[in-house]
């Protein structure tokens, strides 16, 4: 899966040109742009584009060129609410139309949100099962906030986005959380741009955009196919149980002077706290790439499982891969598996003791949608 930079530089502009939040964020931006070696010149050209009309010019109605036909049709099995921010629609917020789902609708809530950044903070709760967000790609439609830590009472409640109910979709959107980029030693800033807690959710071609913190795998079965998630520490963390497959888990985390040794990025922090519970990441026919020097994983809690499978290593990862959070009473609680991965981050030789090479049957468990039992609820929400 092939980044566009050109895609990703419009989204980024859009978030310059937000005075309400360009105070706040600019060198969270600045950074975006020097990771994706975005080279084009932010001058006065970089703002929204805009109609110069004499007197003599006919007045141009700004939703002369929306997709209308791209509404899905109400079913059977499914309604549409249409979402667009310059009021084409009859919702301009995301947040608006979840509000006008009928609680506990058995019918799936197709919720059509047209290209753009909604500047929101968006709230699914378990009352609402059954909702899709149907974006028009990930590098077109996004949800952002700027919430961290210390502003929401705890990373938590920091997401831009908290699904808690069930049988959650998306598809083609992003999440972003664009508080500042947190200094070592920072307190309180970590911030999530989404957090899913509910059980049976699925993601398809989304992407995932902060810093420490990124994605709050919290709680329940998900599945994730062809995601961007980028992060710098702990960018996936939870105690769900999710496969992830075909996603580009990109590091953030600043570059480090050649012979530096020191770790400052970490990809997962998975939070299973007891060998009763039923949850772990696996990652199958994933890339790992981007900047610093980072773990695969670090034991959060000390029953922590995480698997990588088929998946591309780039030399970002430290030779040791793994750690148990400082703590050596964990080594022999948690599950750090790899198998049939590769690229200069993947030699196995000198990891640390604990971490396991799986062998065909052991990795069996973790390489298919049965790892979260999707036989049982994922072919619906196609």
């Amino acid at each position: 899966m092939t980044f566009r930079y050109a895609n990703v530089l419009s989204i980024l502009v859009v978030v310059l040109a937000s005075t309400h939040f360009l105070s706040s964020n600019l060198q969270y931006v600045k950074h975006f742009l020097e990771e994706f070696n975005v080279t084009r010149r932010l001058d006065g050209h970089h703002h929204h584009r805009h109609n110069h009309h004499d007197k003599k010019s006919s007045k141009v109605d700004i939703c002369d060129d929306f997709p209308y036909y791209s509404l899905p049709p109400d079913t059977n099995t499914t309604t549409t609410l249409c979402v667009d921010r310059n009021g084409c629609c009859n919702y301009t917020t995301v947040q608006s139309a979840i509000d006008a789902v009928v609680t506990l609708n058995a019918k799936r809530s197709l919720i059509w949100i047209n290209k753009g950044m909604y500047y929101e903070k968006v709230i699914i709760p378990k009352t609402k099962p059954n909702i899709t967000f149907q974006g028009q790609g990930y590098t077109s439609t996004a949800i952002v906030w700027n919430d961290t830590a210390n502003s929401s009472h705890g990373t938590f409640y920091s997401a831009s986005v908290q699904v808690f109910s069930t049988n959650f979709v998306a598809k083609n959107i992003s999440f972003m959380n664009v508080a500042p980029i947190p200094k070592p030693g920072d307190i309180g800033a970590q911030a999530v741009a989404i957090r899913v807690g509910g059980d049976e959710a699925s993601f398809w071609g989304c992407g995932f955009f902060g810093a420490q913190d990124t994605l709050h795998d919290d709680r329940g079965r998900h599945y994730f196919k062809e995601c961007y998630i980028q992060g710098s520490i702990d960018f996936i963390f939870g105690n769900a149980k999710s496969l992830y497959e075909d996603c580009e888990l990109i590091s953030m985390a600043p570059p480090l002077a050649v012979g530096q040794k020191s770790i400052n990025g970490v990809v997962t922090a998975h939070g299973r706290a007891s060998a009763d519970e039923d949850s772990g990441f696996a990652f199958v026919r994933c890339s790992i790439g981007g900047t610093g020097r980072i773990w695969l994983g670090r034991a959060w809690r000390p029953f922590s499982k995480v698997v990588f499978a088929y998946t591309y290593m780039s030399d970002i990862i430290a030779p040791e891969g793994w750690n148990d959070f400082n703590d050596p009473s964990r080594d022999q609680s948690i599950f750090y598996g790899e198998y049939m991965c590769m690229g200069g981050g993947a030699n196995s030789s000198t990891r640390v003791p604990y971490a396991q090479k799986l062998n065909d049957t052991q990795a069996s468990l973790f390489l298919n949608a049965s790892f979260i039992n999707a036989d049982q609820w994922l072919q619906s929400q196609l």
